[in-house]
């Protein structure tokens, strides 16, 4: 059975074509591709967005989004109707060495979601805990389900 092989532009001799080294390189490609999507810049200038999950209970939407590294007074939290926006800044640590190589993002970061039913306005609350800061929006009570009993 014969073997793919490889031919180089500068080289005459074949090489061996190296199946895991193939997918090392296309992983790498993808991985940066994919990897700079929440840095680029957007409309709303060099913001970026950090991962978030948004989950409905029986009474109430939660929004979790992951904020590394960011102190409280450095987070801000809005809702406008059924819009919660959480926005704020990472800011640069001071370093002592030599920075060899940088892949967490530094800056402005804004996630922004809307909600699929009504809220109650009043009831919002927040927490950051181990770098992960979670809103509850409570659900307007038109909107949470109750029980109806049969007669």
């Amino acid at each position: 059975m014969a073997l793919p092989v490889r031919r180089h532009d500068n080289d005459t001799r074949p090489s061996r074509w190296d199946p895991i080294e193939e997918l090392d390189r296309l992983t790498d490609q993808l991985q940066s591709y994919l990897g700079n999507w929440n840095r680029l810049p957007s409309l709303l200038g060099d913001a970026f967005t950090h991962l978030a999950d948004v989950e409905e209970t029986d009474d109430a939407y939660l929004v979790e989004v992951e904020v590394p590294g960011v102190k409280k007074p450095d987070i801000d939290i809005s809702l406008a109707g059924r819009r919660v926006t959480v926005s704020g800044e990472r800011k640069e640590r001071e370093r002592a060495g030599v920075l060899r190589r940088r892949t967490r993002s530094t800056g402005r970061f804004r996630y922004e979601v809307t909600l699929p039913g009504d809220v109650d306005e009043d009831g919002v609350s927040a927490s950051l805990d181990d770098g992960v800061l979670t809103v509850r929006v409570p659900k307007a009570v038109s909107e949470r389900p109750r029980r109806i009993e049969v007669h």
